[in-house]
C-alpha cells in the first residue's frame, strides 16, 4: 500500500465522528447469536444504515471510524486480529476529490483488499448514494456524489446535502427507503448486479463508476433477517 499521507479525509475533519480521538469500540446494537459479522465503515451515513437491518440469526457489529482508505483497512484487520468474527466489511467510497493526493492508488489499494472469503470491501464509485438511488433508477453513466445528493434531495424532497449526513436523518434512511412506495430493495440489488457485470473487467476500481459493491453486504445480511 502506499505511503498514508492524510490521516482524515479534508471533507470529513469538522464532521462529529472526528472530534474524538479515541474511537469507540462499544457497538450500537448487538443481534442473536449465530455468524458474527464486523463492519467498519468509512462514515456516519453507512454506519446508520446498517445499524437497523432487522437481522436475527447473526451477531453484527457495525462502526463508523471517518478514516482515509488506507486507515480503514488498517483499522479492519487491527478489530479482525482483537476479536474473532467469521467476516469482516469494509465499507467506503470514492468520494473523488481532485486535490487529495494519492487518493486513486489508496482506493485501488483498498479495493484490492478484499480476499473474497472472511475479509470484504462493500466499495461503491463514487458515492455511497448511489446505493441509494439505486433504490429508484439505475445509473447509466459516470457520476460524483453531488450528482446523487441532487437526486435524492428531489427524490426526498430536500436538501440531503444539507440535512441528510446529519445524524438524526442517517438514521432513518433504511425504513425510509423500506416504507416508500417507489422505493425497492430488490430492485436496488439487481441494478448494482448490472453494474457490477458492467464494469467488473475494468483493470483500475477507480475508473469503475458507476459501480456499488454494497448489495453483497446487503445479501448476506438479508440471509439472517426476521422471518
Amino acid at each position: 500500500m502506499p505511503k498514508n499521507t492524510q490521516n482524515v479525509k479534508k471533507s470529513d475533519q469538522n464532521k462529529p465522528w472526528n472530534k474524538h480521538k479515541q474511537l469507540s469500540k462499544i457497538p450500537l446494537e448487538t443481534r442473536a447469536k449465530g455468524t458474527k459479522y464486523l463492519i467498519v465503515c468509512e462514515g456516519q451515513t453507512e454506519k446508520l444504515y446498517f445499524d437497523r437491518f432487522p437481522v436475527a440469526t447473526a451477531s453484527v457489529v457495525s462502526v463508523g471510524v471517518g478514516m482515509t482508505h488506507y486507515r480503514l483497512i488498517e483499522e479492519a484487520q487491527k478489530r479482525m486480529k482483537e476479536d474473532k468474527y467469521d467476516e469482516v466489511w469494509c465499507v467506503f467510497d470514492m468520494d473523488y476529490n481532485p486535490e487529495r493526493n494519492g487518493q486513486l492508488e489508496s482506493f485501488n489499494n483498498a479495493v484490492l483488499a478484499d480476499n473474497g472469503v472472511n475479509f470484504r470491501c462493500a466499495y461503491s464509485n463514487d458515492a455511497f448514494e448511489l446505493w441509494l438511488y439505486l433504490h429508484y433508477k439505475t445509473a447509466e453513466h459516470p457520476n460524483l456524489r453531488h450528482f446523487y445528493y441532487e437526486k435524492l434531495s428531489i427524490l426526498w424532497e430536500m436538501s440531503y446535502e444539507r440535512e441528510g449526513k446529519k445524524q438524526a436523518f442517517s438514521k432513518t434512511i433504511y425504513s425510509k427507503l423500506e416504507n416508500d412506495p417507489n422505493a425497492s430493495q430488490a430492485n436496488a440489488i439487481q441494478r448494482a448486479k448490472d453494474l457490477f457485470d458492467k464494469n467488473k473487467d475494468i483493470t483500475n476500481p477507480h475508473e469503475r463508476n458507476p459501480m456499488t459493491m454494497v448489495f453483497e453486504l446487503v445479501e448476506k445480511l438479508n440471509a439472517h433477517a426476521k422471518k
